[in-house]
């Protein structure tokens, strides 16, 4: 299997590329990335250096590989943060180029935006880019619960809510919708859920929370559920694959006390999560 990935880079730590790459490949995944940007560091420790790639830099690299005559072996595009919006034209163009070739490529689109208690903080522009453009334009759409709420209008304070504002999403072009770190009224204080809808049906995972704050997790989990999808193409397989495995890296995180996602040092919870959860219909 080979994935185009498309996203962010930090040369120490694990978020963007430097979260979703090594996943893929620890699963047997040929990656190819180009990033959007490259930092020293994730922008959470409030100092970091590097520079912002813009679209025409994303969409030469992407002509590079289409001369390598190799875009009909491409089996799908993963998208994270994209940092203006001529990035993310760049990376719709990149998702045409390779559809041209192989129809049955997937897009998985993680619409970056902003999070529950952080509000927005992306550029102008790059959340009516996310409704407008992308949404309609993947496959696959995995937004947090404040990434769901923002993009359909509505709230998802209850599972029937949530349910609703996923359907909503579906009805505008992905067939897949996974949201991650979901939190209803019907989920107990210790635990945090993750809810994936296809063809009509929901599936939940119920995994415990964790009381830990690291940069990441969601372009880790975005990466695995689109390879565990694409081998399976059952949404509550990968459901239930994903968060296994981010939840064991998590854990091994806080266990560690590690202000970064210890994304090498458990990589054995990709291919082998030591804890399951059940995948409940909703």
């Amino acid at each position: 299997m080979n994935i185009l990935s498309i996203q962010s880079h930090v040369a120490y730590g694990h978020v963007g590329n430097a979260s979703a790459v090594f996943p893929m490949q620890r699963l047997g995944v040929e990656v190819w990335p180009i990033h959007t940007v490259q930092f020293s560091n994730h922008t959470g420790y409030g100092a970091w250096r590097g520079r912002v790639f813009d679209g025409p830099a994303v969409e030469d690299l992407v002509a590079g590989i289409r001369e390598r005559g190799v875009l009909g072996s491409c089996d799908g595009v993963l998208s994270g943060y994209m940092g203006s919006a001529d990035i993310g034209t760049a990376i719709l163009g990149a998702v045409a180029a390779v559809r041209a070739e192989n129809p049955r490529a997937l897009y998985a689109c993680d619409p970056v935006i902003g999070d529950t208690g952080r509000g927005v903080y992306v550029r102008s522009g790059i959340a009516e880019f996310m409704a407008d453009r992308a949404v309609p334009a993947a496959d696959i759409l995995t937004p947090n619960q404040f990434e769901l709420d923002l993009l359909t209008g509505l709230t998802s304070s209850t599972l029937a809510d949530a349910k609703r504002a996923v359907a909503a999403l579906q009805a505008r072009g992905p067939r897949v919708v996974l949201v991650t770190s979901l939190a209803t009224d019907a989920t107990p204080a210790d635990a945090i859920d993750m809810l994936a809808g296809e063809g009509g049906t929901f599936w939940r995972v119920r995994t415990h929370r964790l009381d830990l704050s690291v940069n990441g997790a969601g372009d880790c989990i975005a990466a695995l559920f689109l390879v565990h999808y694409a081998r399976t193409r059952s949404a509550a397989l990968a459901l239930g694959m994903a968060a296994a495995s981010v939840h064991g890296i998590l854990r091994r995180t806080l266990a560690e006390g590690s202000r970064e996602i210890l994304t090498v040092a458990a990589q054995d919870e990709f291919v082998a999560p030591t804890e399951t959860f059940p995948v409940e219909t909703v």
